[in-house]
């Protein structure tokens, strides 16, 4: 077997290149607004937004029991893209036009959320695979175990590192879900009804 790329090109890497993705359908969007001169859309992007994130919470209440029905792989494929989805639209929203904290704190908040997301997606589970398929790999080349060890010691940190992802996505979701509330309330309240 040829050399294998370890596993922070094979699969940490990819995910920063998904995050960038994100970031640059958002600066494409929010430039497209602007090119078409649309800019006060994205003002209201912020409503289909949150109501795609609150879609994709029906893979997490499955998931707990809290709804029996549904299939649970649509349920996960529907909350990843309703998320990704939502986080565009509130990241046009959001644009470069902050003028509160509670904002800021909101739009932070979901940043982190989307990055511990996407861990939790992309490379946990690949990089699990991953290092399993390694160890075969060199198990049946015939490598001693103590050697395959060493080898991928440094893939087995990796994975071990990735694996807290979910002390992170969740209380962060939680703590998305509260600012993001108190956003849309300070709106109403300090809207300007006329």
């Amino acid at each position: 077997m040829g050399v294998r790329p370890n596993l922070l090109l094979r699969e940490v890497l990819p995910f920063f290149l998904r995050l960038a993705a994100l970031l640059v359908a958002t600066l494409l969007v929010d430039a497209g607004l602007h090119l078409i001169d649309a800019v006060w859309v994205g003002r209201y992007l912020g409503i289909p937004g949150v109501l795609l994130i609150l879609a994709s919470f029906g893979h997490s209440l499955r998931k707990r029991g809290v709804i029996k029905g549904g299939d649970p792989v649509f349920l996960l494929r529907l909350h990843e893209w309703a998320a990704w989805a939502g986080s565009l639209l509130v990241l046009v929203h959001a644009g470069i036009h902050f003028n509160a904290v509670l904002a800021w704190l909101a739009l932070t908040a979901m940043l982190v959320n989307i990055v511990s997301g996407l861990a939790g997606k992309y490379l946990l589970r690949r990089a699990q695979t991953g290092l399993k398929q390694a160890r075969a790999d060199l198990k049946e080349e015939g490598v001693p175990d103590s050697e395959i060890k060493a080898r991928l010691h440094r893939d087995s940190l990796t994975v071990d590192i990735v694996k807290q992802w979910r002390k992170v996505h969740l209380p962060i979701s939680l703590a998305f879900a509260v600012l993001a509330l108190a956003h849309i309330i300070a709106i109403f309240v300090f809207w300007g009804w006329k």
